[in-house]
């Protein structure tokens, strides 16, 4: 765990690029400090950016009903994003501001060394894949860097789009196959968290 609270600081006093200059808190993320499952996300939005923690919006709660629907908890798992400031006014992030954070992601991943990542939008899935649209690789798994890959839409997009609704469920229902196929149901399994404190 020290490792990630190592990182965590880098990121909380970062002036990598400029999103530092408007940001109230970075927000490096949350979870279970060896979880087996890492969902990454595109970036923090207002309600993460006051509270310094990700995933706690609309998004979030729906990302939090996705999960107990497949049997886990927030605290089974860790869920970060690509970058850890606020974008001003949520738009998307830019290349510079990604390629600033990029290590940041880099040393989470080695720290926690997840088995599965859970790329969350077509801006976390560029991390892995650039240019390939979400549509093209959601819920097929694939296998980088000896990690499984398990694209899937962001949870916003379900909230943006109700006719998405029923194939982020249907999606994640995938998952929850998928690490019950790898794990036999012992991904769940609490242990240290580390929060954005």
């Amino acid at each position: 765990m020290a490792g990630l609270d190592v990182i965590h600081q880098a990121i909380k006093t970062c002036k990598d690029c400029d999103l530092c200059q408007e940001r109230t808190n970075a927000v490096p993320g949350e979870g279970f400090t060896h979880a087996q499952i890492m969902f990454v996300g595109e970036g923090p939005g207002l309600n993460e950016d006051k509270q310094g923690r990700p995933f706690i919006g609309a998004a979030g709660h729906f990302l939090t009903h996705l999960l107990e629907s497949i049997g886990l908890h927030r605290e089974d798992v860790f869920i970060t994003n690509i970058v850890k400031c606020r974008p001003p006014e949520n738009r998307n992030p830019l290349p510079a501001e990604i390629e600033a954070c990029r290590h940041y992601l880099d040393e989470q991943i080695a720290e926690i060394a997840p088995k599965i990542i859970v790329p969350l939008g077509r801006y976390a899935l560029a991390r892995w894949f650039p240019g390939e649209p979400i549509g093209k690789l959601r819920a097929q798994p694939k296998v980088f860097d000896g990690i499984t890959l398990f694209p899937l839409y962001h949870p916003a997009a379900a909230l943006h789009n109700g006719g998405l609704r029923s194939t982020v469920v249907d999606d994640f229902a995938k998952l929850g196959a998928l690490l019950a196929e790898l794990s036999h149901g012992e991904f769940a399994g609490r242990g240290d968290y580390v929060d954005a404190e």
